[in-house]
């Protein structure tokens, strides 16, 4: 048997680690940060301002992926993690594909934006937010939660969506 395992996906401020943390509370799932398994090489080339390319990102989403089909034989998992193109979400549901829920987290540049500004302390600079609305591929087999509600009613829905 397998348990589920939630990606909450989206570009940088969208509320990822936010949404994922109180989602897992609420759930009983266990909640991991894609950003610590980000190598010390990618987090110092995003805080120099240079955006990542798919050979900087594949050994991050293969750890992932590892933690996923891991979770996924134990109690299951949420993940927070930017998944912002089909390939990179193929990768990380690789072998568990049955198991993996999709939420894509869906904001406005100019929120985001101000999210980001908001932000201390992440080595994701805003000067970035542009590469990553560019990657971004919309997923279409995602539950799609617009970003501009409470965290406290994006997760009720969340749980409402995914039946928890």
């Amino acid at each position: 048997m397998t348990c589920p395992v939630i990606y909450i996906m989206g570009v940088s401020g969208s509320g990822k680690t936010t949404i994922g943390q109180k989602l897992s509370v609420i759930a009983g799932i266990p909640f991991f940060d894609g950003d610590d398994f980000h190598s010390a090489a990618n987090k110092e080339k995003m805080k120099a301002g240079q955006p990542l390319n798919d050979d900087d990102r594949k050994d991050w989403l293969l750890r992932i992926n590892k933690l996923a089909t891991e979770q996924a034989g134990k109690a299951g998992a949420i993940i927070a993690c930017s998944a912002l193109k089909e390939k990179y979400r193929a990768l990380l549901s690789d072998g568990i594909e049955n198991s993996i829920r999709w939420v894509f987290l869906q904001g406005g540049y100019k929120l985001i934006s101000e999210r980001i500004k908001a932000r201390k302390d992440h080595y994701m600079p805003e000067s970035l937010l542009p590469s990553q609305f560019e990657t971004l591929e919309v997923p279409g087999n995602a539950i799609i939660i617009a970003v501009d509600k409470s965290p406290e009613e994006i997760v009720r829905r969340i749980m409402g969506e995914l039946a928890l």
